[in-house]
């Protein structure tokens, strides 16, 4: 169990020599270090996971004590571990995946200027995030998830010298401090409440069910956890950030929106379950809202031309599902698909990757298509990914939104309608993706002359598209493996519920809300899912195999996203900016300046006042000490004589 500490420590160990020596260690030394660093550190989880698994389900909670942070007056808060199911199997797919996408980026950000800097971003990001995850309270948990919105800040922003990467950095940022807002509020709630941040204090009695919350201060601290939530994970009315996120790098998009940063709400949700399973309105909320973002996102993919935003907006819309099983109570089948998520959506975005090193650097996919005969790896990977994410039977995605579905189906059957739909919507932006990107005629060629005519020779003159180099194609194929045999982690058949057995001591009966669908009703929905999920390939299929430009398809409403986003940015940089200015002028030019103003003023004044009295003449300051002891002794006698 001693090796959590290296689960910690390793990365951590990778970002200080990256930080220190990064100009020392040249490409790609930089990037096989912090891959090494990744890798030790998914090797180290293992470790533990396989120690955690030879003990009872009762005894699977062992805490690691670092050191006190923080004792002051009655607040102890500790650097702590706790090593339990969730926190581990978070921690396995997050050091997994994450190692992957590591290795994959020694082969994408070849030759560029800042290769170490990039490294250090990721080695910070795989060790803020194992903070997260593993830590034993939530303020420890906290520092772990600034850790990773700085690191996400960083890496979003990259390219910084871009005025779109630097913008979209900043969007990110702004946009999780008022999630933030709503954690930090929560851990006020807790210790006025709890006297305690610790998981052992405020969860372990809510879960063993010796102990319970008042209804309304149960809401109250449970909205403002998800709040948190709907802030990392891109949840209406938050999830505008994250389809900007795609100005990083790819291998940056992939580990944001597939296995780490925006799962962390999904951990936060499923970790403050004993307080949610206390009020019935956050459930309902959090089940409402997965469900509309779910939706909303899919209803946006459908027209958007950027190869990485309509993956980007997919994972916001497969985030509310997560949401949607957690809301209707069922956290196993929210926490299966965040798993099976992590596979084939890493390996969509490495794909993704893959298709743009091929094009240099092209991510418009009118300006593709035919790419099936020159990338041999990557179109099987991204067909794999692709029928994983629209939730086709057999791979990944069907068995762990199936049980979403089914979840959904006990909660309210609008919430499932509503799933069904997303279903459909899934499946027919994926297949326009698919057509425009690899098949029909071979656009790139043609938009290649007409850059190497304005003088990038580079394109023109480099040929045909060419598939990447191992370093980029081997988590691809291990990804592709995971996407096609991960759901066997917990089928719901044989008894093979590996996670849902793994998580029972984590999720009792006093924490999840205990539902069964009959076996014939969930043979029907299931039939009903896979079916609006053909019917969406299907009209996928009709819609795009011969047209590239359809724009009797393609709505305008859609590709600007609603207008939601020109919306609030409108609002921000016109009313609410001069609402601004105006307080400005009002409070800070004229309330505290004038404030700041009058009192030196009036010290200022005082002062030359009192300077009028220092005359200089020994015959005027012995004036003063006689009268100053007359004052004093005629005092002196009045109180003697009382």
């Amino acid at each position: 169990m001693n090796a959590a500490y290296l689960i910690v420590a390793l990365p951590l160990a990778g970002a200080i020599l990256l930080l220190f020596g990064g100009r020392r260690l040249v490409e790609p030394l930089s990037g096989w270090l912090a891959t090494i660093m990744a890798i030790g550190s998914f090797v180290c989880t293992v470790i533990v996971w396989a120690s955690l698994l030879g003990k009872s389900a009762d005894h699977r909670l062992v805490d690691k004590h670092i050191f006190t942070w923080i004792p002051v007056g009655s607040l102890h808060v500790s650097a702590g571990l706790q090593l339990d199911p969730l926190s581990l199997l978070w921690c396995l797919f997050v050091t997994g995946v994450g190692s992957l996408i590591t290795l994959y980026s020694i082969g994408y950000m070849h030759g560029d200027p800042s290769f170490s800097r990039f490294f250090f971003l990721l080695n910070a990001f795989v060790f803020s995030m194992i903070v997260l995850v593993l830590a034993d309270n939530f303020l420890f948990s906290f520092f772990g998830w600034e850790g990773v919105g700085f690191c996400s800040y960083g890496l979003i922003g990259f390219w910084f010298e871009r005025d779109t990467a630097a913008v979209a950095a900043k969007k990110a940022f702004v946009t999780n401090r008022v999630g933030d807002f709503g954690f930090m509020i929560a851990l006020f709630l807790m210790f006025q409440h709890f006297g305690s941040v610790n998981y052992s204090v405020v969860l372990a009695p809510l879960a063993r069910g010796t102990a319970t919350l008042p209804g309304a201060f149960a809401t109250g601290l449970a909205l403002m956890l998800f709040l948190g939530a709907v802030g990392k994970s891109a949840q209406i009315p938050l999830y505008m950030w994250l389809p900007d996120a795609m100005e990083g790098p790819t291998p940056v998009s992939a580990l944001i929106h597939a296995a780490t940063m925006v799962t962390a709400g999904v951990y936060l949700v499923a970790r403050a379950a004993p307080i949610i399973h206390f009020s019935s309105a956050a459930q309902w909320t959090i089940a409402i809202i997965g469900a509309a973002t779910a939706l909303l996102a899919a209803t946006i993919a459908c027209n958007q031309n950027d190869i990485k935003r309509v993956l980007a907006y997919s994972t916001v819309s497969q985030l509310g599902y997560m949401f949607l099983g957690e809301g209707s109570g069922d956290y196993g089948a929210g926490i299966f698909h965040t798993v099976m998520h992590a596979f084939f959506k890493a390996l969509l975005f490495l794909s993704a990757g893959a298709v743009i090193h091929a094009l240099h650097d092209e991510q418009d996919m009118k300006r593709m298509g035919n790419l099936r005969r020159y990338l041999p790896i990557t179109f099987p990977a991204f067909m794999i990914g692709y029928w994983a994410l629209a939730a086709l039977p057999p791979f990944d995605g069907f068995w762990s939104k199936d049980a979403i579905l089914a979840a959904a189906y006990h909660k309210n059957i609008g919430l499932w309608i509503v799933g069904v739909l997303t279903a459909f919507l899934t499946a027919y932006y994926m297949t326009r993706q698919v057509a425009l990107v690899f098949f029909g005629q071979s656009r790139w060629f043609d938009h290649a002359k007409e850059r190497g005519a304005a003088g990038d020779h580079h394109v023109y003159e480099s040929g045909v598209p060419h598939e990447a180099p191992a370093t980029m194609t081997v988590p691809l194929i291990i990804l592709s493996v995971a996407s096609m045999i991960g759901w066997l982690l917990d089928a719901p058949f044989g008894g093979l519920n590996f996670i849902d057995k793994w998580l029972a001591p984590v999720f009792p009966q006093a924490v999840a809300v205990p539902f069964s669908v009959h076996t014939g009703t969930k043979w029907l929905i299931g039939l009903i899912a896979v079916a609006f999920a053909l019917a969406g390939f299907l009209s996928g299929v009709a819609a795009w195999r011969r047209a590239v430009d359809r724009p009797r398809l393609e709505p305008a409403v859609l590709a600007r996203a609603w207008y939601i986003d020109d919306g609030v940015s409108a609002a921000v940089s016109g009313p609410l900016a001069r609402m601004a200015n105006a307080f400005s002028f009002v409070i800070d030019a004229r309330l505290v300046d004038g404030l700041v103003r009058g009192l030196s003023g009036a010290v200022a004044a005082s002062g030359r006042q009192l300077r009028r009295a220092q005359t200089g003449y020994v015959r005027n300051y012995a004036l003063g000490i006689g009268v100053g002891a007359a004052i004093i002794l005629f005092y002196v006698s009045l109180r003697a004589g009382s």
